[in-house]
């Protein structure tokens, strides 16, 4: 397992990524996951797009619906034509058919598909719209009180806003209310129709700890994630919001994780 600064020596921010990509600040956050408590922010309360970590809150509902046994995990999900409609990232699923909710859970989790989380959405709610009522009202519950979402994927919508502390707070009871459903943020890799889908999430596997949690990225948003780590005992929640490209926002949230494991004496403000 290496280390962060092993991780990221050798990267660089690609323009041809950053091209078109919205230019406001990066938006930052790092915060303990028992407590909330602050370690670094950076605007962490500047409103942007949220990307497909909206769809960390499509899954929370989800996991919530499998509690209360609204739905079961035996079950399959009905696909609509909105829902295979979609646009990338997607299974590419066809109209009129099913998949198996264990599958469709993977398959937001790893890959981002949207036109799962459309079919989830339908599911649980009979429409798109009336879920992100659901969503909004969960946000409000959870004490999201700068998040709105317009839709279950994260794809452009103006009616979708957030903060990376309010990302961070969603994260967070994501751990604190699912630990078990937790874990399959943590899966590298599916294969569905013999094709295997990567987690999008690079620093699975290269950052000691780090076992999830999203990805995101939409050209208004930039490239966002949220990440959190456990190393013995302590596990920390690190959120990036309006990153230039990938490697740039790979090598911040690395760097956000290893402070995060630092000393508190041997912190400094602003060290990234």
């Amino acid at each position: 397992m290496l280390g962060s600064l092993a991780l990221v020596s050798g990267l660089v921010a690609q323009p041809s990524q950053a091209r078109g990509v919205s230019r406001r600040p990066v938006a930052e956050v790092l915060v303990t996951a028992s407590s909330g408590r602050v370690i670094f922010a950076n605007l962490p309360d500047a409103p942007r797009r949220p990307a497909s970590l909206t769809k960390m809150m499509t899954l929370y509902l989800l996991f919530d619906a499998l509690d209360s046994g609204r739905v079961r995990i035996s079950e399959s999900i009905p696909v609509s034509h909105r829902a295979a409609r979609q646009p990338a990232s997607r299974l590419g699923l066809t109209a009129s058919t099913s998949l198996p909710l264990r599958t469709a859970i993977q398959a937001m989790a790893v890959h981002s598909a949207n036109d799962v989380s459309v079919a989830i959405a339908e599911r649980l709610a009979g429409s798109e719209r009336d879920f992100a009522g659901l969503m909004n009202a969960k946000a409000r519950e959870l004490g999201m009180t700068r998040t709105s979402f317009a839709n279950a994927t994260g794809l452009t919508d103006t009616g979708n806003q957030t903060t990376a502390r309010d990302m961070a707070t969603l994260a967070r009871a994501l751990l604190r209310d699912h630990a078990r459903e937790y874990r399959v943020f943590a899966t590298r890799s599916i294969t569905w129709r013999s094709r295997r889908y990567a987690n999008h999430d690079h620093l699975l596997g290269k950052v000691g700890g780090v076992d999830g949690i999203k990805t995101g990225y939409t050209l208004d948003a930039g490239y966002n994630i949220a990440t959190s780590a456990k190393r013995g005992g302590v596990r920390v929640i690190a959120v990036v919001l309006g990153e230039k490209s990938v490697q740039a926002r790979d090598v911040r949230v690395a760097n956000l994780v290893e402070l995060g494991f630092t000393p508190p004496a041997r912190h400094r403000r602003g060290a990234f």
